[in-house]
């Protein structure tokens, strides 16, 4: 008489496939990105100085306020809701600073939501918004302005 052999699973085993199923949930929950963290929302309030601006464009912007961001086509949870007039100066022959009568510097006043994280990033479509970034564009659904300089941002947490 022939005894055939059948293998049962114990304790141990039960415990080695549960163990492997959890640790391929948790690598894959987190290599979805679906977070809690990431997927909360952080309100930014920036302050973008372009130098050099027409006083026309000043004049048109007003015009146009608040003005939805946009980028690539698309528009974002976010908006220009004020601007600023300041003189802008340049260096006379004499090698004195005047005030440009055509040319004004323009403060804009902007308030975004963007993706939070656990390493903050804040972007605007695909551009970062960090104090010090000069080649900053602004642009709106009616307002495009290239080479600003972000002075300022505040983080509400």
């Amino acid at each position: 008489m022939e005894m055939k052999q059948t293998k049962k699973f114990n304790v141990v085993d039960v415990l080695v496939v549960v163990l492997v199923l959890l640790l391929l949930a948790f690598a894959g929950y987190k290599l979805l990105g679906h977070s809690e963290e990431e997927s909360s929302t952080v309100h930014i309030s920036y302050t973008v100085k372009c130098e050099n601006v027409s006083k026309e464009v000043y004049d048109n912007c007003q015009k146009y306020l608040p003005s939805q961001l946009m980028a690539s086509g698309q528009l974002y949870d976010g908006s220009i809701k004020s601007v600023t007039e300041k003189p802008y100066y340049v260096l006379s022959g004499n090698g004195q600073w005047v005030e440009d009568p055509n040319r004004v510097t323009l403060y804009f006043d902007v308030e975004c939501n963007v993706p939070g994280g656990s390493v903050m990033t804040t972007k605007v479509g695909e551009q970062e918004v960090r104090v010090g970034k000069t080649d900053y564009i602004l642009k709106s659904e009616y307002i495009e302005l290239d080479k600003c300089e972000i002075t300022s941002v505040t983080w509400d947490k």
